[in-house]
């Protein structure tokens, strides 16, 4: 293992309960999953948090493919002009933007400056998101409806200059992945909307193990430019909603801004019909918040880089070599049933410290190897969490983690165990969110509510935009979403009336603290 990937903290993590943003940072710290950088607002992803991102990555891109998309890319910068097209659009993104005014420094008095003389005709806009210079591209791959649907997706960075930052959360530049798609009817438009966020949905709950909320959002959360915006909302442990993708129906708005025009069935020219949707690396952040504990990471086998750690244990020459060669052996049978194993067979450092960083890093299961295992033919399996149970001691937990046995039904069942924890992760994760969420009915409740630990709220709305900011600015809340009925609990569906203005409501929506 490289000096990168190993030189995770031994600090103590600070405990949830005393400090959440502190106990967030340290477990991406101690997790070894990122650090700051010398640029302000911007983050290194490290080898053992990128190979998170990547194994979201698979998930999410074969569930574009298998849905018929095809990746493209498309440039970083966008004349400046691009944007001017699109005002709704332009205005949402205009104090995140960065700007390339110059492309040439030069040399000053043993200083580096930039040339004045190299100023660009145009000024560039460093992408916060490609809706504008990829529907001029459209502009040339589209003539007739034959040339329609267009689905395509870019893996790309983008920059958006945030006042405050948090690692994984909110960074200036971040990773996303970002469909756009061009079709011929708004039906099949808001088909592709629905479908897209069905896989964001399918990617949380079943990959990630977090369990989310789906609805549409209103028109003062919706994004710039568009006309539908959908969502997933999922909960973390500090009761805080974080959106995790959204996808949008952004109607003819940005044909209409590139003048992207088609031939339909009937000869008629008509303007395109457009989508886009994403999920950053924000993902990231709700992993950690939503799993994760008091003494580190804790990740979804699914996505876990690392599934089985082997660590061997001796005191001479000859245990080291008895029990790394078995390590070895049953890393090589794990690894053909196609688990990622690694064996910590790192000399000078005592086995308590391994435990300590893997632990640490969230690897769900280890397996440790002592003479003694050797002699009777078993293996120590310690599984990473247990669901808890009520009245029980930390003590007690840690026991129940842990268990010796036999060599062969360890190795078998080690692909049935790390189905048991992805399952029950999202079953805790369940269970929290429903601990933390009630159905209200007043505005006594619901500050009540908030003025404690907070959470998910059902509450009956019929406000507007207005409405909306003044709620934000007494209780910090906003509406997370207008959720799909399939989506509101039964003790909480039916009419009701407004809990700010009194008047009528035909359903609730979900409000909470966000990140």
């Amino acid at each position: 293992m490289s000096s990168i990937q190993s030189n995770a903290s031994n600090e103590a993590i600070t405990p949830r309960a005393k400090d959440y943003a502190q106990w967030y940072l340290d477990v991406v710290k101690r997790g070894d999953l990122a650090d700051y950088s010398a640029v302000r607002g911007c983050m290194v992803i490290k080898p053992h948090g990128y190979a998170i991102w990547e194994k979201l990555q698979r998930a999410l891109d074969d569930r574009f493919k298998a849905t018929g998309h095809v990746n493209a890319y498309f440039p970083l910068f966008i004349p400046l002009s691009f944007f001017s097209k699109e005002e709704e659009h332009a205005a949402g993104f205009a104090k995140e933007c960065a700007v390339v005014t110059h492309h040439r420094l030069k040399a000053v008095d043993g200083k580096v400056v930039v040339d004045p003389e190299s100023a660009l005709e145009e000024p560039l806009v460093v992408r916060p998101t490609s809706e504008t210079i990829i529907w001029n591209q459209y502009r040339n791959w589209i003539q007739s409806y034959r040339d329609l649907p267009i689905l395509v997706n870019q893996w790309a960075n983008v920059v958006r200059w945030e006042m405050r930052t948090r690692l994984f959360l909110r960074t200036a530049e971040f990773l996303w992945q970002e469909g756009h798609t061009a079709h011929a009817t708004e039906e099949e438009a808001r088909e592709e909307v629905s479908r897209m966020l069905a896989v964001y949905a399918d990617v949380a709950e079943n990959v990630m193990a977090v369990p989310v909320v789906r609805g549409h959002k209103t028109e003062g959360e919706r994004f710039a430019g568009a006309i539908d915006t959908q969502c997933i909302e999922g909960m973390m442990q500090d009761g805080k909603a974080l959106q995790m993708g959204t996808s949008h129906y952004l109607g003819q708005n940005f044909a209409k801004s590139a003048d992207v025009k088609f031939l339909n069935k009937d000869g008629k020219l008509e303007y395109v019909h457009a989508t886009s949707w994403g999920v950053s690396t924000r993902l990231i952040g709700a992993l950690i918040m939503t799993h994760s504990d008091d003494d580190g990471l804790v990740l979804p086998p699914a996505l876990a880089p690392v599934q089985v750690v082997i660590v061997p244990i001796y005191k001479s020459a000859d245990e080291q070599a008895a029990t790394t060669a078995e390590a070895r052996a049953v890393a090589e049978a794990l690894r053909a049933k196609g688990l990622a194993v690694k064996v910590d067979d790192r000399e000078g450092m005592q086995p308590g410290a391994k435990y300590y960083e893997w632990e640490k890093k969230g690897v769900p299961v280890r397996i440790e190897i002592g003479p003694r295992d050797l002699e009777k033919g078993s293996l120590c399996v310690v599984r990473r969490f247990v669901l808890e149970k009520e009245g029980e001691t930390p003590q007690e937990q840690r026991r129940r983690k842990k268990a010796f046995l036999p060599r062969q039904e360890a190795i078998e069942g080690m692909e049935g165990l790390l189905a048991t924890l992805q399952k029950e992760l999202l079953e805790r994760a369940k269970a929290a969110r429903a601990k933390k969420t009630r159905v209200i009915d007043t505005l006594d409740e619901f500050e009540e509510f908030f003025r404690g630990d907070g959470g998910f709220a059902w509450v009956h709305w019929a406000g507007g935009k207005e409405e909306e900011e003044q709620m934000a600015e007494k209780y910090e809340t906003s509406i997370r979403c207008i959720p799909f009925p399939e989506e509101i609990p039964e003790e909480a569906r039916g009419e009701g009336v407004c809990i700010l203005t009194g008047k009528p409501s035909r359903q609730r929506v979900l409000m909470a603290k966000a990140y």
